[in-house]
């Protein structure tokens, strides 16, 4: 099926593929809202590995067919940016570019429904790290540093696994008494009998600890001060007022459940993937990937406003 080919669109592959071949770039990403003509782009950019984003999948109909590679996302309605993230994100994960891959993008920057813009991304500036700002937007009393160290030992443990294996788990972090009142032994419990400092991730031997026992099934429950209060528990929360995503399963329920009753933040990895996804309130508010390499935490530096 032929589609009208915008000018504009023409011109920005053209320049896109120049870009692509003026320097050391892996791909050509073209976040789309439409079906093209795809005969012509492959035509236009050349040799070059070319992914197709687009929200919907009729939009990707006959990608395939010209050596294109599609990517279908799930964040209609989101900023650009996010969406070009996501895009990248699934990239990686299905492994067909690498974490730190150069790609070019074109992409709808300015106008719906009109492809205006192009760059250069470099994924090691845009993925792979979390800022500081990212966990101070929730609304929580579990200290920075604490979710910090939580959710850098869920990312290890859904990049590494543990003996080449996928390991997925669960961490309650904050509002303690009533996280521990909301679940219960599923039977052994590997961290009773130790001393609290025994318990604290801060020590790298305990973080390394909670490796080896996260294949266990339960959740760990973290204090603010860091301090892991229980291991293999089940949440006990309903599950009735919440919904989580199509393909996530009881871990994921479990977490969104046990955050709509109590104000408590969870970090849930992935079996499947090694996805991590951190949950307040009953809902999704971060997800990070587990690339082949450590996370790397970028600070902003903030000036607090000047008194008029």
């Amino acid at each position: 099926m032929s589609h009208e080919f915008p000018t504009q669109l023409q011109h920005l592959l053209e320049a896109g593929s120049r870009l692509f071949e003026s320097t050391e770039c892996d791909a050509v990403l073209l976040l789309v809202d439409q079906p093209v003509d795809w005969e012509r782009v492959r035509s236009l950019v050349g040799a070059a590995t070319v992914l197709v984003a687009a929200d919907e999948e009729p939009h990707l109909a006959g990608v395939t067919d010209h050596g294109l590679k599609p990517v279908l996302l799930d964040v209609a309605g989101l900023p650009v940016h996010e969406r070009l993230t996501q895009a990248l994100l699934e990239c990686v994960a299905a492994e067909i570019i690498a974490p730190e891959a150069q790609v070019v993008a074109i992409y709808s920057g300015f106008e719906a429904g009109t492809v205006d813009s192009v760059s250069l991304l470099r994924l090691e500036e845009h993925l792979g790290q979390l800022t500081s700002r990212d966990l101070r937007n929730l609304e929580t009393k579990v200290p920075l540093e604490t979710l910090k160290i939580v959710v850098d030992l869920a990312v290890e443990i859904g990049r590494e696994g543990r003996e080449g294996k996928p390991v997925g788990t669960l961490f309650v972090v904050g509002d303690t008494r009533k996280v521990m009142q909301s679940s219960h032994a599923t039977g052994f419990d590997p961290v009773r009998g130790y001393s609290r400092t025994e318990r604290k991730l801060t020590d790298p031997r305990v973080r390394e600890g909670i490796k080896e026992i996260a294949q266990l099934d339960g959740a760990f429950v973290v204090g603010p001060d860091g301090t892991v209060e229980g291991a293999a528990r089940y949440i006990d929360a309903s599950a009735e007022s919440v919904s989580v995503a199509k393909g996530l399963g009881a871990r994921h329920w479990a977490a969104a459940a046990i955050t709509r009753r109590t104000r408590s933040v969870a970090v849930a990895v992935s079996e499947t993937n090694g996805t991590v996804r951190l949950f307040q309130n009953g809902e999704v508010v971060l997800r990070i990937e587990p690339f082949r390499r450590a996370m790397k935490w970028k600070d902003f530096e903030y000036e607090p406003p000047s008194a008029d």
